[in-house]
């Protein structure tokens, strides 16, 4: 029985359905990566995780693909690809799906190219290994890959080191496409690239998705990465899913203190230009998270109640989703979050920062 069958016509593209994914260590035993992350992504559309690094966002990207290291496991929920568990599914199963239905931009995609073999070979390489195509017309498929990504397909047979950061990411986003995926798990796909290739690659990801009808999972630490390029978005820490939907709902009217203090952190290019706003602290430790909120911390919103239990995530729009107890002071938070008296104010306890907030 061969996976394509069973797919779900119904249902969507993909479905991560409150996932917990483990990692075993020597030192520390089991540690929590990500803790009941759940999100959608929907046909012809793009949805971004954003978040600071060890968040856990590469970690569900990882897990969608069957890449975890041989320590990590989908330990609870489901990832469900058209409606297939691709967490359950066997080796055999799930290389069917790979590629020739989801496919890789990965994390540092310029050294993810085989330096001893030219780009062609590998390019023809994953096209024959799904494929029953001879070698000419896999090549054949390379120089139009090379075409649609905007590179010379005379410069095909090349090895990466001929190449430059931005057109090795532009051969890895070919080789992303030569299957024609419905849905590319883009990590980080523009890190180590100066702005101004960062601007062309993300055009070109645009413009690829309008014109093949292709889905995307687009992984970011960068929110105006994720606000230039996606329809949908979700906001990680420390494992949990702080807040997710609509694109702009959550940029016009954020309702968790994370995702208004990541606004903070970046520059716009319209109104009045002010100075950015960091968050005082890190995030803490997977080894030793605390048993509340796990922004609590770093929130200058917090209450006693944030450090008892993580909130439950819940609907405060259309789609519109948020996991804090605070939601009844949001216009008072959205008001304040901007200053930077905010966050750096006297770190007392949570108790006098709602005395402070309630006032």
């Amino acid at each position: 029985m061969t996976v394509t069958t069973d797919f779900d016509p119904n249902a969507p593209l993909l479905d991560v359905d409150d996932v917990v994914i483990e990692y075993e260590t020597r030192a520390d035993g089991r540690l929590v990566a990500v803790d009941g992350v759940s999100f959608t992504v929907g046909r012809d559309e793009t949805f971004g995780l954003v978040g600071e690094s060890g968040c856990g966002k590469s970690t569900v990207a990882k897990a969608v693909l069957g890449l975890l290291p041989r320590n990590g496991h989908v330990t609870g929920g489901e990832i469900r690809y058209r409606g297939v568990d691709v967490a359950s599914i066997d080796r055999e199963q799930l290389n069917e799906i790979r590629w020739e239905h989801v496919s890789l931009i990965s994390q540092g995609a310029m050294n993810a190219l085989n330096p001893v073999h030219r780009i062609s070979t590998q390019i023809v390489e994953a096209i024959q290994a799904h494929r029953d195509a001879s070698k000419d017309d896999a090549r054949e498929r390379v120089g139009e890959l090379f075409e649609l990504v905007g590179l010379d397909p005379e410069r095909m047979d090349d090895y990466p080191h001929q190449f430059s950061g931005g057109m090795k990411q532009r051969a890895y986003i070919a080789m992303a496409l030569a299957l024609e995926p419905d849905l590319i798990v883009a990590d980080e796909p523009t890190t180590a690239l100066d702005v101004i290739v960062q601007d062309q690659i993300l055009k070109r990801i645009n413009e690829l998705k309008d014109q093949l009808d292709v889905s995307m999972l687009l992984i970011s630490h960068d929110i105006s990465v994720i606000a230039e390029t996606c329809d949908r978005m979700g906001v990680m820490y420390s494992g949990h899913m702080m807040e997710h939907g609509d694109i702009k709902s959550l940029f016009r009217n954020p309702y968790n203190p994370y995702t208004l203090g990541l606004q903070n952190a970046f520059p716009t290019l319209f109104g009045e230009q002010k100075a950015l706003v960091s968050i005082p602290g890190n995030p803490p430790d997977i080894a030793e998270r605390p048993s509340g909120c796990q922004f609590a911390g770093r929130c200058p919103f917090a209450t006693d109640r944030c450090l008892e239990a993580h909130p439950e995530v819940e609907q405060v729009g259309e789609d519109h989703f948020s996991a804090c107890y605070r939601h009844d002071i949001i216009e008072d938070m959205r008001r304040r979050a901007p200053e930077q008296e905010t966050w750096t104010e006297r770190r007392t306890g949570p108790a006098e920062r709602e005395e402070v907030a309630d006032d």
